[in-house]
């Protein structure tokens, strides 16, 4: 009783094109979303151009941010999928033997 309507997950987990499609246009986005808001604001304060400088490079800042977000999210699922188990975090790194001094449970 499987749904053969239902898509697929296909066998390759590394990342692809369609992955990526929208990064652009987010970034694109971003950038103009906040030069628009900072446009505003210049005209509703009366300063020249000072928000609006700020408002490329912040909608610049938190573009970049994004991309680098979804980029590494996508590495370490490539990752994982390559090597069959989760990444470990520095703190995992530090072995089981390593107990918090914290903690009088033994």
């Amino acid at each position: 009783m499987t749904d053969e309507k239902r898509p697929q997950l296909s066998s390759r987990k590394s990342p692809t094109g369609a992955d990526f499609a929208g990064v652009g246009i987010q970034f694109a986005v971003s950038i103009i979303l906040f030069l628009f808001v900072g446009q505003w604001l210049d005209k509703r304060i009366g300063t020249n151009g000072l928000f609006t400088i700020a408002g490329v490079f912040l909608g610049g800042g938190a573009a970049f941010y994004n991309m680098y977000r979804k980029i590494t999210a996508a590495q370490r699922r490539d990752d994982e999928a390559r090597t069959g188990d989760s990444v470990r975090g520095p703190r995992d790194r530090m072995g089981d033997s390593v107990r918090d001094p914290r903690d009088q449970t033994k």
